[in-house]
């Protein structure tokens, strides 16, 4: 099973081709490729897969996301954003 999770950008570096950022998975902070959403910027909600984010969704899909991943017991409570 595949599984890609939301998180907000927090920082971003680099350039087009190798533009990388850091997402935040509820307090949770991982390195991850941007070079797939090239428009998205800091505050911007991202799904990650593999350490690339694969496309970007506003803040209450990425909220609608979580909320079902805790739910359904795949995503623990504590990881959820406040």
């Amino acid at each position: 099973m595949c599984l890609g999770i939301p998180g907000r950008i927090v920082e971003t570096q680099g350039g087009e081709l190798m533009r990388m950022g850091k997402v935040d998975f509820g307090g949770i902070v991982r390195e991850v490729s941007l070079a797939y959403v090239p428009e998205a910027d800091v505050g911007d909600f991202v799904i990650v897969h593999a350490g690339f984010a694969i496309s970007q969704v506003d803040e209450a899909e990425a909220q609608e996301t979580l909320d079902l991943l805790v739910e359904s017991g795949i995503l623990a409570e504590e990881l959820r954003p406040a």
